[in-house]
C-alpha cells in the first residue's frame, strides 16, 4: 500500500506535484500518538539524528575535557551552511582536541550560500573539509576519540571504537538492533543505519524529556537540547528551516533535518518525538510536513503562528519574483494532525 500524500505543490489553481511519505509521533512513554503511512519500514535517518550521535561526546566527559561551549555543542549536532562562523567554530573544536583539518575524514564541500562560495572564489581558494556541513559532527567524533584514548585515524569506519559507541547509543535510544545488513555509508563517510521511523520518534521523545534514560544520558540529552535551541544558527544557518523554527519557538522545539526528505523533532512540553520521511527524498516536502505538525500540535502565539505559516505554506516564485504557486500540507495530513491534536 502506497504512503499517503503529505504535501501538494500548486501552480495557478491546480496541483502540479504531490509528495508522499510517512510520519510517526510517539510520546515519552513510547506509546504511538499518530502513525501515517508505513512507519515500520526502515529508512536511513541521515543527518536528522546528529544530536543522538553527539550523546557520547557529552556522556564520556569529552565535551567538558575539551571545554566545548554551547555553540560548539550545537555545531556537533548541525548540518551547517559552511558560513564563516561555522567554519571557525569547527576549527576551534579541532584545536581544542589538539588536531587540525587534516584529521577530518568528511571530505571537502562548497558552502551552501552563493555569498560564501563567491568569497572563496575571490580569495582564489578551494573549499576545505571545514566547509563540509558535517564538520562540526566530525570534530566532535575526533574529540571523543581523543578522550577515549583511541586512534583518530579511521574514526568513520563502522568498527572504529567511536562508531561502535555511537551505534550502541542508537540501539538503546531507538530500541532497534543495528546490524551490517541495514548499514549504509552517509555522505560524510560515517555509517548510517536504517531503522523504522517509530524508533526514531521514540528516541527523540526521550531526548527531549529524559524520560526512561539513565541520569547521565538524560543530562547529556538536556545539555545538547539546550545548546541547540540556544544557538540555533549553529545548527543550520542563514535562511534555513531548522534555524528559523528554533528561533521562533525560543526553546520549546528542537528540529533537525536530514538528507533525502527525513526530519526529526522533539517537543518536550508535550513529551513527543517526531520522525518523518518523504518517499521521493524532497527536502521541501519534509519541511512543510514538519511545519504542519508543529502548527497542529503546539499552542501558538501570533508571532509563532506567523513564522510557522510561512514555513508550512511557502510561496513559489518565478525568476521575475512573481508568485506562481505554493507548497502546502495536504488535506489528508491536516485532518489526521487535527485528530491527533484533539485526542
Amino acid at each position: 500500500m502506497a504512503n499517503p500524500v503529505l504535501v501538494e505543490v500548486t501552480r495557478g489553481a491546480l496541483v502540479e506535484s504531490r509528495h508522499r511519505g510517512a510520519l510517526a509521533i510517539v510520546d515519552a512513554a513510547g506509546r504511538p500518538v499518530l502513525r501515517i503511512g508505513d512507519v515500520a519500514a526502515r529508512v536511513f535517518p541521515r543527518s536528522a539524528i546528529k544530536a543522538l550521535q553527539a550523546l557520547p561526546l557529552v556522556e564520556s566527559g569529552a565535551a567538558d575535557a575539551l571545554d566545548l561551549d554551547a555553540a560548539e555543542l550545537a555545531l556537533a549536532c548541525s548540518s551547517h551552511n559552511g558560513e564563516p562562523v561555522h567554519v571557525n567554530a569547527a576549527r576551534v573544536m579541532l584545536i581544542k582536541a589538539g588536531l587540525d583539518e587534516d584529521a577530518l575524514e568528511c571530505g571537502p564541500q562548497w558552502p551552501a550560500r552563493m555569498e560564501d562560495v563567491a568569497a572563496l572564489c575571490r580569495a582564489d581558494e578551494e573549499p576545505c573539509q571545514l566547509h563540509n556541513n558535517c564538520s562540526g559532527k566530525h570534530a566532535g567524533f575526533l574529540g571523543l576519540a581523543r578522550a577515549m584514548g583511541v586512534p583518530t585515524r579511521g574514526y568513520v569506519l563502522p568498527d572504529h571504537p567511536v562508531q561502535r559507541e555511537i551505534r550502541a547509543v542508537l540501539e538503546a535510544m531507538t530500541g532497534d538492533t543495528l546490524t551490517a545488513d541495514v548499514c549504509g555509508t552517509d555522505g560524510c563517510s560515517i555509517p548510517t543505519y536504517a531503522s523504522p521511523l517509530e524508533g526514531f520518534a521514540r528516541a527523540f521523545a526521550a531526548f527531549g524529556t529524559g524520560e526512561g534514560l539513565e541520569p547521565l544520558r538524560a543530562a547529556a540529552a538536556r545539555r545538547l537540547y539546550d545548546a541547540c535551541v540556544s544557538e540555533p544558527f549553529m545548527v543550520a544557518g542563514t535562511d534555513r528551516f531548522c534555524t528559523k523554527a528554533m528561533q521562533a519557538f525560543d526553546g520549546r522545539v528542537f528540529v533537525k533535518t536530514g538528507a533525502e526528505g527525513v526530519f526529526c523533532a522533539a517537543l518536550p512540553d508535550l513529551g513527543y518525538g517526531i520522525a518523518l520521511k518523504c518517499d521521493d527524498g524532497a527536502g521541501r516536502a519534509a519541511e512543510v510536513t514538519m511545519a504542519a505538525v508543529l502548527e497542529a500540535l503546539l499552542d501558538l502565539d501570533d508571532d509563532e503562528r506567523t513564522a510557522l505559516d510561512a514555513l508550512a505554506r511557502p510561496e513559489l516564485t518565478n525568476r521575475r519574483g512573481l508568485r506562481v504557486g505554493a507548497i502546502r500540507p495536504s488535506a489528508e495530513l491536516l485532518s489526521l494532525l487535527r485528530q491527533a491534536a484533539s485526542a
